[in-house]
């Protein structure tokens, strides 16, 4: 669901990114606010995860494939705030390191990705928490996430003049509803492998998620599924999917290294780089944030 520079060119570019801009300060201010929080290896710990985990293309149906978006994972595991900032954090290195979503367009996919699928996710299973219990409201919140960042998605192309509403909408709808259904399940399994297996077996909150997140992107990510994802798929469908070169191409552009011939290799590397540099930022962004909190 990473839109692309070539998707949004118009005034809602900068509009989202102000959005994006405010509730991202404001997840951060309530984080800084916060009395109890995760330490900062173990929220680098889930952004690294978290990136690995998007790079786990699934194929769905009519060759369509669909990832993990990770927002209600990370507010389950992290909390709500700091499940936007790990989303956002992951989104942003993705477009500046990887070339996957464009800079131009970083404040849609932040909007899209982080401040409605953690943030509103987020919310949404803590309010069903109560009654549906942690795995069901994890799965319902997490497929709802999915739905509702691809309704985002269509009614910025529809203001854009990319695509007619009517016309973008359910089928962008249609196709996530069923990407959905994975993202619910691997919500789940790893909840219940981060919050509860961990914590049973007496495991470190970082080894876990960080042992997890390089195993992904090392071993498994070179066998993600090739077909186009929901977004580019819909976009193939309807012809607003313009190829035009980026504003800006990353160090590792489409997830490879390019002294590396041999592809899978070059995924792999790709991958387990992406997840250090997560990791690092990770850690110190919060451990950055929890020195401006006390010093306050």
């Amino acid at each position: 669901m990473h839109i692309p520079d070539s998707m949004l060119q118009g005034a809602v570019c900068s509009v989202t990114a102000a959005v994006s801009v405010a509730g991202v300060l404001a997840a951060a201010w309530l984080v800084m606010k916060a009395e109890h929080k995760p330490s900062a290896g173990r929220f680098a710990a889930v952004v690294a995860l978290i990136f690995a985990g998007q790079m786990m293309n699934f194929p769905i149906m009519n060759g369509t494939s669909g990832h993990l978006l990770g927002g209600v994972l990370a507010a389950a595991v992290l909390g709500t705030p700091l499940g936007v900032l790990a989303i956002a954090l992951v989104v942003t290195i993705q477009s500046l390191v990887f070339s996957d979503g464009g800079v131009t367009v970083l404040g849609a996919n932040v909007l899209n990705m982080a401040l409605i699928g953690a943030g509103v996710g987020g919310w949404l299973q803590q309010r069903l928490a109560g009654s549906l219990g942690q795995y069901v409201s994890t799965a319902v919140a997490a497929w709802c996430s999915v739905v509702l960042a691809s309704a985002a998605v269509s009614l910025e192309l529809a203001i854009d003049g990319q695509a007619a509403l009517g016309t973008v909408l359910p089928a962008m709808v249609g196709t996530h509803a069923l990407i959905g259904l994975g993202e619910a399940a691997i919500s789940v399994a790893a909840v219940a492998l981060l919050l509860n297996w961990a914590e049973a077996q007496g495991k470190a909150h970082v080894a876990v998620p960080l042992l997890a997140a390089v195993l992904v992107a090392l071993l498994l990510s070179p066998f993600a599924s090739g077909f186009p994802d929901g977004l580019e798929w819909v976009a193939g469908q309807y012809q607003f999917l313009h190829e035009s070169a980026p504003a800006f191409v990353g160090a590792m552009p489409d997830y490879t290294v390019a002294a590396i011939s041999n592809e899978s290799l070059s995924t792999g590397v790709a991958g387990l780089a992406g997840v250090l540099i997560c990791f690092v930022l990770g850690f110190g962004l919060l451990r950055g944030m929890e020195r401006l909190a006390t010093q306050r």
